[in-house]
């Protein structure tokens, strides 16, 4: 079977390649096509052009590289109607694969499509399901809560499980060597993004609200985890926060998933980090903010009172969030204050990451053999 892939982010990437993973399992002559990083590369596909073109988040961002975006959209329907496979299998990026979809499908109405990660349409602009189910069959989604929202539109969809259920976790000895090795003390984990305009716009906000706790609690360390692509600016920002942070190689895995273990609180952007940390039962404030321009947009268009995944799948509000106008250092110190002393507030968050957990799928089959067997039913 011929499968064309298409992904346009890191996250998509490791979907990709445990989707390709699983297919392979069931469809050991499966052929791989379409665009993709370094992990679904080393699955077998090779990729038209390099995945981190079309890594652009926000109205504002998207605009300088918008005739670019326009080239490689045609590019990519061409060779999926040169490919001819038999599924065309979208990975989120729908801002992308969408428009490539509708090329394909004006040209060849039969091909199947199908896109991996249901778009937050309970979040805002629940349009897109209706606009998405005229050119895609079937939905893998990756929240227990979307799969009617992408039915009444039209499309079947499973839910076939979060990633972070399955992704490595540091073990109690590996937490307690690194705790060791940074001298004991307390550890809060600071990730303001892995794009360049969300390091840009947070990185010197979360360095001034980190700075009253640390006068309050000054043997702490801070540890920043980094990604390929921004880790030079990571660095540039940093210099001006009120601490030397401990810089972590994106390329070092084991130590990031040590620091994980190990933390003691962590101040992130908002995405899906906030899972990872959940997974790691590491009590959290998360902030974000956008392009002026893309938050007075997005900001008359939201539906929900939280963006925290954490808070979505518990159905509480148990993890702090600060984002647009109130995306501002003294009230992202408050919160991370309380949550530093312990007590209710942090039991109930505790609380609500393991159950965010059970129901994203923890203790089931790996979520890509999931998405796999779902695509195999959508298929037949």
């Amino acid at each position: 079977m011929n499968f064309f892939l298409i992904a346009g982010e890191a996250s998509g990437d490791k979907l990709g390649a445990a989707l390709m993973v699983g297919l392979k399992k069931l469809v050991p002559d499966a052929h791989f096509s379409g665009v993709g990083g370094p992990l679904m590369q080393a699955e077998g596909l090779e990729s038209l052009f390099p995945m981190e073109e079309l890594s652009v988040m926000g109205l504002a961002e998207v605009l300088p590289k918008y005739r670019q975006l326009k080239r490689r959209i045609r590019e990519t329907a061409h060779a999926v109607l040169e490919a001819r496979p038999d599924a065309l299998i979208g990975i989120d990026s729908p801002d992308f694969c969408l428009r490539v979809a509708k090329i394909v499908r004006t040209a060849r109405p039969g091909q199947k499509v199908i896109h991996y990660v249901a778009p937050s349409v309970w979040a805002w602009r629940p349009g897109r399901a209706q606009k998405m189910a005229k050119v895609v069959d079937h939905v893998l989604a990756l929240l227990p809560f979307e799969p009617p929202y992408m039915e009444a539109a039209g499309m079947t969809c499973d839910f076939v499980g979060h990633p972070v259920v399955t992704e490595p976790r540091a073990s109690v000895a590996e937490a307690a060597g690194y705790r060791a090795s940074l001298g004991g003390v307390p550890l809060i984990l600071s990730l303001p993004g892995s794009r360049r305009g969300e390091v840009t716009r947070l990185g010197p906000r979360f360095g001034q609200a980190l700075e009253p706790v640390l006068k309050a609690h000054p043997q702490a360390k801070v540890v920043v985890p980094r990604v390929r692509g921004t880790a030079a600016l990571v660095e540039e920002i940093t210099r001006d926060w009120p601490c030397r942070p401990v810089l972590l190689d994106p390329a070092d895995a084991t130590t990031k998933r040590a620091a994980f273990a190990a933390a003691d609180l962590a101040l992130a952007a908002s995405g899906t980090v906030s899972l990872e940390l959940a997974a790691n039962r590491v009590p959290m404030v998360i902030a974000y903010d956008f392009n002026w321009l893309t938050r007075q947009i997005i900001s008359r268009m939201l539906r929900i009172n939280t963006a925290t995944l954490v808070n979505l799948v518990s159905e509480t509000r148990a993890v702090p969030e600060f984002l647009g106008a109130d995306c501002v250092p003294e009230k992202i110190a408050d919160a991370l204050l309380q949550l530093a002393e312990g007590g209710p507030v942090r039991e109930e968050q505790l609380r609500a990451m393991d159950v965010t957990m059970e129901r994203l799928g923890a203790g089931g089959p790996p979520p890509g053999d999931r998405a796999a067997q779902s695509v195999l039913r959508a298929l037949a």
